[in-house]
């Protein structure tokens, strides 16, 4: 109980508590008038926007998925990866979405390996396409920004991302002494999985795109919601300050993004002038945006005719952890 229930708690205080610290640097009043006077056609927009990227992401997995030799067809997939973006909002404590994707992965018939591979190889290639964007658009910030600390951070996540993925994929190249250990025969599984789509261009390649499409669109979804609360942002400012926004959300210390989200946006968008109850306004109702867009998930779930199986899905999630943690 103890074990399913902290991460809520710890969660929720962090969320909280980043909540109120931006609540404190916010005239309220000026917030609610912004956000009264949103233009609904540009709100309409970021919808369609972030419903386009659910089908990215989609489209994204399923070359993993085909990289990796998977018999799951593209709708299935896309419904599959749908609904895990539904239970990322509603169990972001020890069952998480990508937990029950590798569960209703599993169940369309693919190995345990292959429903746990797929999914990492799909987070590593979305952030790594993350950390990429930021350090390549990191030129166009610092003329904005010429004083923005930590420029270093993002070259240097960069090139050791970089590292890292060629370090994964010769884990299979160990010692044959170590493959008596059951985690160091998932990690050779994961490195011969990662040459499978990494060095076949076929697959490779256009994951990669596509997952920079998507950050690119969700910048877009951002500008468009800025637009329609008439802040003063161009396409480039977007580019460049929402990727950092969204590599920061993807830490896991938060129920949901909220709080940090509100404290990344406030910060970032108030280095080019906009003030800390316009940039507020915006990230809660890019927040709130987000969570809409991933609710029909939960009737693309109750269709499936699947019920939870909370034990499998944590039995999936441990196997997962396992290898990440090696």
């Amino acid at each position: 109980m103890v074990k399913r229930w902290l991460p809520w708690v710890l969660k929720g205080g962090l969320s909280a508590g980043l909540i109120w610290f931006v609540f404190s640097k916010v005239d309220m009043d000026s917030a609610w008038r912004q956000a009264k006077e949103i233009d609904l056609l540009m709100l309409a927009m970021s919808f369609g926007l972030m419903f386009a990227q659910i089908l990215l992401g989609g489209v994204r997995w399923d070359f993993v998925l085909k990289a990796l030799d998977a018999p799951i067809r593209f709708t299935r997939a896309l419904a599959i990866f749908y609904i895990s973006i539904f239970f990322s909002l509603v169990l972001p404590g020890a069952v998480g979405g990508d937990a029950v994707r590798m569960w209703k992965a599993r169940r369309e018939g693919l190995s345990l390996a292959v429903s746990i591979n797929s999914v990492m190889l799909e987070r590593l290639v979305t952030v790594f396409a993350l950390v990429l964007l930021v350090a390549v658009t990191q030129p166009i910030l610092l003329a904005r920004v010429p004083d923005l600390p930590g420029s270093w951070v993002f070259p240097v996540l960069t090139l050791a991302g970089l590292f890292g993925t060629a370090l994964l994929t010769q884990l299979d190249r160990l010692p044959q002494s170590m493959f008596r250990w059951r985690a160091v025969r998932g990690l050779a599984q994961l490195a011969a999985d990662t040459r499978r789509l990494l060095y076949n261009p076929r697959f490779g390649l256009p994951t990669l795109v596509v997952a920079l499409i998507g950050h690119a669109n969700l910048s877009f979804a951002v500008y468009v919601l800025a637009r329609g609360l008439d802040i003063d942002v161009d396409v480039v400012d977007c580019l460049v300050l929402v990727p950092p926004v969204i590599l920061i959300m993807t830490l896991p210390i938060s129920i949901a993004g909220w709080g940090l989200r509100e404290t990344a946006i406030v910060t970032a968008f108030g280095f080019v002038g906009v003030e800390n109850h316009a940039a507020f306004v915006l990230s809660v109702i890019f927040g709130l945006v987000t969570m809409a867009s991933a609710l029909p998930g939960g009737v693309v779930w109750l269709l499936s005719g699947d019920t939870l199986k909370r034990d499998e899905i944590e039995a999936t999630e441990q196997e997962a952890e396992k290898t990440m943690a090696s």
